[in-house]
């Protein structure tokens, strides 16, 4: 039977909960367990899909088609374990299923109430599909004492009876504030955190301490007194040079060993860390930088590309070269933004997928810049669109050539996906139909041309790639696009919608609808990238 580890946070939010929770998954994986790891949301929307990046950061898509929190993509690059849609739930999610049944009258004319309905809900939904591994880490969202949360809190709080002392832990992540002016840290919020939550009948058996100083010993033996907990399972948690040195610094404090002991587990064996210290050390020890712009709608918050973000980083591991990421408005190249001042330093341009007309016409100049430059350009889901509707007008002489998701147009180079064959038959969708949940959404086949430039980088013909997109290129315009140089080299196994795009008299010239970021993990980098940044290293030579 899975032993279960509920995570908490408390006194602010924005701690590294999902870190710590990937981090210490990661870690007992190097000794040998099976690991999954779940994420409660306490916001009442059903998923995150139809909220704004700015509110949320990116929304990671799953294989089997789920939008979820971006703490996924952590569970996923640290362990390699697939998330799948029963890893993430929502209050939003649950108020539904309940309303349904309610609605159906299964519950037989009883009052439906938060205790028991709501968590047994939540409870049915920790314990499922968990047969085949050993531990599962469910990180609670929020901050103890956030109203929302209290449903949650309840049901571990139930779960941990139902399971016994010897199949459940709770481990709380707080802040240990530094006082500058007193030049001290401060201990009290951490108290208070962790009596809040007691008051709700849950007692922390390791407490995950955030600080920006080293904690004392003595300290630490004061959080563990009036906090209720040994010393030894008072564990700091200083920021690190890299969220991939975390694992590391987590072990040597004692983390993994901690958790074992309040197991009652065996502790002598020592975790396989190599492939860790060599992702660090690869990491520290650069031969080289390069300089990738990332021309996007939402880089004023950097969450919002988070996969994307460490896909770059993996593709330096892969290169053992630093990558320098320069944010850049597309907006900006829609006023008076210089295009040629703002891109020249890149040694390589990125456009990334979004949503709507605003920041378009700026991609589009991105993509006309790296294609006159010769710069690598890769472009993924609307930057996908945004390269054939630039060769489109440049190239295959369509000047209106524009997308219906921008309003009527003549030259629909890009349009609504109204139907395609999904994992079980026809999916179909209207363009008034609800905004949630109704995109090509998972992982999908694609086949790419024996010939082209993708099917080096991928060594095959046949892969599968994660979507998340309602709008696709329209083949009524891939002659004249393909007239204009830009090669349709990836397409679905039916042959009806196009996946890659590319320029193969370009030095590296790339454009996907699907999302490879999703997939890249620091120890296997994801080709796309890997070979994107090998481009970028070879273009920084040539300047």
């Amino acid at each position: 039977m899975a032993r279960f580890i509920f995570i908490t946070g408390g006194v602010v939010s924005s701690l590294g909960k999902g870190l710590m929770a990937a981090s210490l998954a990661a870690l007992l994986q190097a000794r040998g367990y099976r690991v999954r790891i779940r994420k409660f949301d306490p916001y009442l929307n059903v998923d995150p899909g139809t909220m704004s990046p700015y509110q949320h950061g990116e929304v990671y898509v799953t294989d089997d088609g789920a939008e979820t929190d971006l703490d996924l993509g952590h569970y996923e690059r640290f362990t390699g374990v697939p998330s799948r849609q029963s890893d993430n739930i929502t209050s939003g999610r649950i108020y539904q299923q309940i309303i349904q049944r309610e609605r159906r009258g299964d519950y037989l004319g009883a009052t439906v109430q938060v205790i028991p309905h709501v968590t047994d809900a939540i409870k049915a939904f920790a314990v499922a599909q968990t047969d085949d591994v050993d531990f599962v880490l469910c990180e609670i969202g929020g901050t103890v004492g956030d109203i929302e949360s209290l449903p949650f809190i309840e049901a571990i709080r139930q779960l941990k009876n139902d399971l016994g002392r010897a199949q459940s832990i709770s481990i709380h992540v707080t802040l240990v504030p530094y006082i500058s002016a007193a030049g001290e840290l401060k201990t009290k919020p951490t108290q208070h955190s962790v009596r809040e939550l007691a008051a709700l009948g849950v007692q922390p058996d390791v407490l995950v301490c955030r600080c920006e100083k080293p904690l004392p010993a003595g300290e630490r033996a004061k959080i563990a007194l009036f906090c209720n907990v040994p010393a030894s399972a008072v564990i700091p948690a200083l920021d690190a040079r890299s969220i991939y040195a975390v694992p590391l610094q987590y072990h040597a404090e004692g983390l993994d060993s901690e958790v074992l002991r309040a197991f009652g587990l065996e502790v002598a064996d020592k975790p396989d860390l190599g492939r860790w210290s060599e992702i660090v050390e690869r990491l520290t020890n650069p031969e080289g930088e390069v300089t990738v712009g990332v021309v996007g709608k939402y880089v004023g918050l950097q969450d919002a590309y988070k996969s994307l973000n460490e896909a770059l980083v993996h593709g330096g591991i892969a290169n053992r070269v630093k990558v320098n990421i320069r944010w850049i408005d597309a907006e900006i190249f829609e006023g008076e933004g210089d295009v040629t001042a703002e891109l020249e330093p890149c040694h390589a341009i990125l456009v990334p997928g979004a949503f709507g007309e605003r920041g378009a016409e700026g991609k589009i100049a991105s993509v006309r810049f790296a294609r006159k430059r010769r710069v690598p350009y890769f472009g993924i889901c609307f930057g996908m669109q945004m390269a054939c509707v630039e060769g489109a007008r440049d190239l295959a002489g369509i000047a209106a050539a524009s997308s219906t998701e921008f309003g009527p147009t003549e030259e629909p180079v890009v349009g609504l996906i109204t139907e395609w064959m999904g994992r079980d038959g026809l999916e179909q969708r209207e363009a008034q139909g609800d905004m949630g949940g109704t995109m090509r959404l998972g992982a999908y086949a694609a086949r790419l041309d024996g010939n082209s430039v993708v099917a080096s980088i991928y060594g095959g013909t046949d892969i599968s790639e994660r979507h998340r997109h309602r709008y696709e290129v329209n083949t009524n315009y891939q002659a004249a696009l393909e007239r204009g140089g830009l090669v349709f080299s990836g397409m679905s196994p039916d042959g009806t919608l196009p996946e890659i795009v590319e320029r193969p008299d370009h030095p590296w010239f790339v454009g996907v609808q699907f999302h490879p970021e999703l997939k890249s993990k620091p120890f296997e980098p994801h080709p796309l990238f890997a070979s994107f940044i090998a481009a970028a290293v070879k273009q920084s030579r040539l300047v």
